[in-house]
């Protein structure tokens, strides 16, 4: 379909799911769930939705070859590595500048290449009614996910009354983004049936994303200008190299979505994992009759709820409950499942030290 296009946001270095993934091996380049890496299973959400040379990669410069690889399916010249990670407003601004290259009223996804998804014909409806509603109206679609439990993990975004029914998709008036609440702000949100996750998806088209970013980050505005001259004329590498130093970090919701007053979110009813972290794996694997999560090499002996991973030899567990044990890499990991979100502390550690780079 022309006119529709996608926008991959590839970027992540994954140290949650240290040491399987690595900054030169990211998750989204991993198997993790399923037989494809992640960002391969993003490019094949989008068939029939968007042709392969509409699809857009951002990247980090150190990885465009690996996503390459994983990702055969689209051109090589359509993914794109940052030379320094500047956050999602960027990434959207460099997505911005691609598509613009090719189509100034194109209308965009903008998806993250480690999410996982299921009920694939509603995610499908979802984007193409959220495409349609993009191209007709002066607004951003953001995708909210309708939560299944009282996540202190994911941000929200408060909905409010109704815009848009197609297609079995509700499309909602967003009246706020909140950050990622403790437990009884989770619950309370979760009572009132108004508040959705903030899965980080964006359908918008490009004047509207224009005119978003001038009122209310000039700065990125700035860049997808300067960015799409140079995609036009095929040095995208050297534009990315001579703007991004000088370019402050900011998400693209604190960019746009915190400050936009004509957001309209689809009410996400597929199912939905950021796999966020190792614990998120009990969900795609089955347990063993002791709730163990066993994947690779594993024996385990009056051990219970354990996550184990182990890649090329085998790892034996004995008489603990509740860790998370992974074997990869040349490292061992062993971790309390709920200090999963420390890892990313660890791998931070580890890299002042400057002793182990060929492990990170």
């Amino acid at each position: 379909m022309n006119g529709r296009y996608a926008v991959i946001m590839a970027g992540g270095k994954g140290e949650r799911f240290w040491p399987l993934s690595t900054s030169k091996h990211p998750k989204q380049l991993l198997a993790l769930v399923g037989d494809k890496p992640l960002i391969a299973q993003a490019v094949d959400r989008l068939e029939g939705l968007v042709p392969p040379e509409n699809i857009f990669v951002v990247t980090n410069a150190e990885l465009v070859d690996a996503t390459r690889e994983a990702a055969p399916l689209l051109p090589p010249e359509n993914i794109v590595g940052e030379p320094i990670g500047r956050d999602t407003a960027a990434a959207v601004a460099c997505g911005g500048a691609l598509v613009k290259a090719k189509d100034e009223k194109g209308v965009f996804s903008v998806l993250t290449a480690d999410q996982v998804m299921g009920d694939l014909d509603v995610f499908s409806a979802t984007l193409k009614e959220g495409m349609d509603l993009a191209e007709q109206n002066d607004i951003l679609v953001t995708i909210g996910i309708e939560p299944t439990f009282p996540s202190t993990g994911f941000g929200y975004i408060e909905s409010g009354e109704v815009f848009q029914s197609a297609e079995g998709v509700e499309f909602r008036k967003a009246v706020r983004f909140v950050e990622k609440p403790d437990e009884t702000a989770a619950r309370e949100y979760l009572s009132t049936g108004n508040f959705y996750w903030n899965s980080g998806m964006f359908i918008w088209s490009v004047p509207a994303l224009e005119k978003s970013f001038s009122a209310h980050c000039p700065q990125m505005a700035e860049l997808m200008e300067k960015l799409t001259d140079y995609a036009k004329d095929g040095k995208m590498i050297e534009g990315m190299a001579l703007t991004y130093p000088s370019l402050g970090k900011i998400s693209v919701d604190y960019a746009l979505m915190e400050k936009a007053d004509n957001i309209v979110m689809a009410c996400g009813t597929f199912a939905w994992d950021d796999v966020g972290s190792w614990p998120a794996l009990e969900s795609h694997f089955p347990q063993d009759e002791a709730g163990n999560t066993k994947i690779g090499n594993v024996e385990t002996l009056n051990a219970d709820g354990n996550i184990v991973l182990s890649k090329d030899r085998l790892t034996a567990v004995i008489g603990v409950k509740d860790l998370i044990v992974v074997q990869a890499e040349g490292v061992t990991l062993v971790c309390p499942k709920d200090r999963a979100q420390d890892i990313k502390q660890m791998v931070l550690a580890l890299r002042e030290k400057g002793e182990y780079t060929e492990l990170l």
